[in-house]
């Protein structure tokens, strides 16, 4: 093994990829801005819509109430109502978003004492405006309901406490870092991966498809150098990309996330807060993992005869990458032996538990360990495929 030719093949290229503007694009530009805009624009796009969804009056319609005058003239007086006049095609209305939602007011309401029948509000669930809407009609509601129980309390010369003898308050006993492992801990894992992935996918290809569109592979292969300090100096450098885009991730997430701690409202409720150890947790742990992705990337492309064909023999590993990535975010999904030794669930697993301030060592020691040989497994089969001439000049 001659290290000093594998450092030969790395800086050939790596100095042909810092000329790649498709390379220095998806290794540097996106991971640098992905996590800004996605922590400042997306929950800035996302404070906006909720904003605007609880202040934009709502169309909603009355059906019945003839017998309770009061109820429906308090529902019109409410704020952000406008009530539109009955029909009989209130459903197909709310499916069309012509109205956020419908109220149903049972006879004799305002008339009768109790046993009432209960008031039903028909809504588009999944829509943001209708839930505003439909709170809206029930806040209006439980204010009613609660003055009639206030009245006939004060008819028996009863307390108005009787009502509620008691409150009920919630209380946070878990830091900030475990609400961001809960609240984004299964998001930023599988940004991370992604960012591995694309980091190492266009030089992988570039490498091996690109050599054998521009017809350079047989120059270098005729170079006085085995084939294995080849396929290693080239691995080097697809797993320096991946690293890189990894890093440069993981940085942009600390960056985003102390921002995001120094701007956001205290009195939202929001508080994300992920640390240091945490971001540099999930950078060590994404170390063979991209080892993995490098690996495995040449080992796809050095299959394909042109970057076109490789990119469409590559399209299929973002499936198999994201599907155990998102599955990761799953309620009720967590780290078990078992699945610690799934590749990329376990990873992505391991993260959310980082980002929450959880070290399980026996599972980190269990994930890193079947990770890299998963890794080493990847690399022993691309220089397998790089030694064959049926696959390098295949036709």
């Amino acid at each position: 093994m001659s290290l000093r030719n594998i450092a030969t093949v790395y800086r050939k290229e790596m100095l042909e990829a810092i000329r790649d503007r498709r390379t220095l694009i998806s290794t540097i530009v996106v991971p640098i801005l992905l996590f800004p805009v996605l922590t400042v624009g997306m929950g800035y796009a996302a404070v906006s819509l909720i904003g605007e969804a609880t202040r934009q009056p709502a169309r909603v319609m009355i059906l019945g109430g003839q017998d309770s005058p009061a109820v429906v003239e308090g529902l019109k007086k409410t704020r952000n109502l406008i009530v539109v006049p009955e029909s009989a095609d209130y459903i197909s209305q709310i499916s069309s978003k012509k109205i956020r939602a419908a109220v149903e007011i049972p006879s004799g309401l305002q008339s009768s004492g109790t046993d009432n029948p209960p008031v039903k509000i028909y809504i588009y669930a999944g829509d943001l405006k209708s839930a505003s809407a439909a709170s809206r009609i029930e806040k209006f509601f439980t204010e009613y309901r609660d003055t009639i129980a206030r009245e006939r309390l004060a008819a028996e010369k009863l307390p108005a406490s009787l009502l509620k003898p008691f409150e009920i308050k919630q209380q946070n006993v878990v830091s900030a870092e475990k609400v961001a492992g809960e609240t984004v801990g299964g998001i930023i894992p599988y940004l991370v991966i992604i960012m591995c992935l694309t980091g190492a996918m266009y030089p992988a290809m570039d490498l091996t498809a690109g050599e054998k569109e521009r017809a350079t592979m047989e120059t270098i292969l005729s170079s006085p150098i085995s084939r294995t300090h080849l396929v290693l100096g080239k691995f080097l450098l697809v797993v320096s990309a991946s690293l890189v885009t990894a890093a440069l991730s993981v940085t942009s997430m600390g960056i985003s996330s102390w921002a995001f701690q120094q701007f956001q409202d205290p009195s939202s409720g929001v508080h994300i807060k992920i640390g240091l150890i945490a971001v540099l947790s999930v950078f060590m742990v994404a170390l063979p993992l991209a080892v993995l992705f490098s690996a495995a990337l040449i080992t796809i492309a050095l299959f394909a005869k042109s970057y076109k064909e490789a990119q469409s023999y590559i399209s299929p590993l973002m499936v198999v990458v994201i599907v155990p990535a998102v599955a990761a975010m799953l309620p009720g999904v967590e780290l078990t032996p078992r699945l610690s030794l799934v590749p990329i669930l376990n990873v992505s697993l391991l993260c959310k538990d980082l980002i929450a301030g959880n070290y399980h060592w026996n599972a980190i020691a269990l994930i890193f360990l079947s990770t890299s040989l998963y890794a080493a497994a990847a690399l022993f089969i691309a220089v397998k495929m790089f030694q064959r001439e049926s696959v390098l000049f295949r036709s």
